[in-house]
């Protein structure tokens, strides 16, 4: 009645690796390697603006001081507060 080969209470083994499903094998990559190029060309676009950032937030930081420098002249009711630049 029972086939002698199948034994349904039987616990796998431990050192039998387990085998992937057809869908998991197909998500893996075909190569063991990863692609290094791929990774810096990510670095260098992620460094490229985080530097575009920082030039954009120290020329906004630069002109909000002078326009507060220039506003905090003329609240005191001073008439000179244009900047002289010297001559070259």
């Amino acid at each position: 009645m029972s086939k002698p080969d199948s034994k349904p209470d039987s616990k796998p083994d431990p050192t039998e690796k387990p085998k992937a499903s057809a869908k998991l094998q197909s998500l893996k990559p075909h190569s063991a390697k990863p692609q290094s190029g791929d990774s810096r060309r990510g670095a260098i676009a992620g460094l490229i603006i985080a530097a575009a950032i920082l030039a954009v937030g120290l020329w906004l930081a630069r002109d909000l001081t002078a326009a507060s420098k220039m506003q905090d002249c003329l609240m005191s009711g001073r008439r000179n507060c244009d900047v002289i630049e010297p001559a070259r």
